[in-house]
């Protein structure tokens, strides 16, 4: 009577520290919020409970402001770590964007290198440039 017994949910784990140790949320509270407020569906059925268990092989369509993404949950978390240990935890089966998709606003944001408005280092190298060539 004194052996400790396996608990019968061995591998599984609440949805929403999965999320959280996926880094799929910032915080807890946030990835409860998500889940809640019905952002979470679990091998097709809406989910609303935070405490919902989440097992190996599960398939987690979730729908964020910035980005819908679907999860094949790969292993429990035990901690939240960097993001090539929280990697390990699920596969990304999100298809590739079209090509004529409209873009977010974080990915508006993000501009390339010498597009659009210079940089404060581009700006100081024109203007270096620009002294240099006055002297001539």
């Amino acid at each position: 009577m004194g052996e400790k017994q396996q608990p019968q949910d061995a591998g599984r784990q609440r949805l929403d520290k999965w999320l959280f140790f996926a880094r799929m949320a910032k915080s807890r509270s946030l990835a409860q919020s998500y889940i809640q407020s019905g952002n979470v569906r679990v091998n097709g059925a809406p989910v609303r409970q935070p405490s919902h268990m989440v097992k190996i092989g599960d398939r987690l369509d979730i729908s964020f402001e910035r980005m819908d993404r679907i999860l094949v949950v790969k292993a429990s978390g035990d901690r939240r770590g960097p993001f090539e240990e929280a990697k390990l935890l699920y596969d990304d089966k999100t298809p590739p964007r079209a090509p004529g998709e409209r873009l977010t606003l974080l990915e508006q944001a993000v501009r390339e290198p010498g597009s659009g408005r210079p940089t404060k280092k581009e700006r100081r190298a024109l203007d270096r440039f620009m002294t240099e060539s006055d002297d001539d």
